[in-house]
């Protein structure tokens, strides 16, 4: 079997972003993290919305979505027996989904599926950069107009980002479109967020000025990630963000003791070999 090679996700270049040593502890050293609250709850909107379309036109209700959400939990804590542990009693349980179906309410006050028909959902997208690396990604929902227009739809369970923000969201969307654009031959016309929390939307129009932007940062970013692997130093950037971190026990900002770096492992997750190794 042949190896898998090294890849760039939005997700992973927000993290190598926010915290080189963060991104190293994921993608490199695969520290487990334990769930949590709020990326599980995303996790379990995303299932409905993505299996709600599997349903017929008629059945695509609010009531069908909130039947769906307590189903879909237990599913995923039957794959998963660590996500049990998220609540302390069954109180808090029934609070943390009830949070799932105001997202849902949201959801519904926003669009009305039974007027949908999406082309693609929860899709699994990669495209090789030439000279660059390997982007992948799934997309929420890809929506074909009779025209053959594009939109990508993305749902955030969080509320919507004040103007000064925002940024990690659009990067991530237009990283999606070049995505589509390389897979499909055509520029997405319209790429929106739909913000589950507070019913905020975000919409871009991607022109090719963004779309040449976006591959400039992205082998920019990429060419950071290796250099950082090569000389075998991912350095740590403190922030606000640190609050939320699972790595403080392994950071030394906090105290912590990083592991030793392991040249197998950085090879073999990027496929260079530290400098000093």
């Amino acid at each position: 079997m042949s190896r898998r090679l090294p890849a760039l996700s939005p997700s992973r270049a927000g993290d190598f972003r926010q915290c080189p040593l963060m991104y190293r502890l994921r993608v490199v050293d695969k520290i487990p993290e334990p769930p949590s609250s709020a990326a599980t709850l995303g996790t379990l909107v995303h299932a409905v919305l993505e299996h709600l379309y599997d349903r017929p036109a008629t059945e695509r209700t609010e009531a069908t979505a909130w039947a769906m959400l307590e189903p879909q939990w237990r599913a995923m804590v039957a794959k998963d027996a660590a996500l049990a542990q998220l609540h302390v009693d069954a109180a808090a349980e029934e609070a943390w989904l009830a949070e799932g179906r105001g997202r849902l309410t949201t959801y519904f006050s926003m669009e009305n599926p039974q007027r949908l028909e999406p082309a693609a959902r929860e899709e699994f997208v990669e495209w090789q950069l030439e000279d660059g690396p390997l982007l992948r990604g799934f997309i929420d929902r890809v929506d074909v107009a009779p025209d053959g227009s594009i939109r990508i739809i993305d749902y955030k369970t969080g509320k919507t980002p004040l103007p000064q923000y925002g940024h990690k969201e659009k990067f991530q969307m237009r990283f999606y479109a070049l995505l589509v654009e390389r897979l499909r031959g055509r520029r997405p016309a319209l790429l929106q967020l739909l913000f589950l929390k507070d019913g905020g939307t975000l919409v871009l129009r991607p022109s090719d000025d963004d779309l040449a932007q976006i591959e400039f940062e992205v082998r920019e970013l990429w060419d950071d990630i290796l250099g950082a692997a090569r000389a075998g130093a991912f350095r740590t950037k403190k922030s606000k963000l640190c609050g939320w971190c699972s790595f403080q026990a392994l950071c030394p900002e906090f105290g912590g003791q990083t592991p030793p770096l392991d040249a197998d492992a950085v090879e073999k997750a990027l496929g260079v070999r530290p400098q000093a190794a």
